[in-house]
């Protein structure tokens, strides 16, 4: 059985969070996924926007 392992996202000295959040397409009206690495302090703002 094969073990699959997260990562964390680090450079250097600098922790990075990754996140995803669904956003609906105007034209269609389909979900899609739109990913971003950022620092965590930054998560909560990206999230808010649309």
């Amino acid at each position: 059985m094969a073990k699959k392992t997260v990562a964390t996202l680090q450079s250097s000295s600098n922790r990075l969070t990754k996140a995803i959040k669904m956003v609906r397409s105007p034209k269609s009206g389909a979900y899609t996924f739109v990913e971003s690495v950022m620092p965590p302090e930054a998560v909560n703002d990206w999230l808010a926007k649309q």
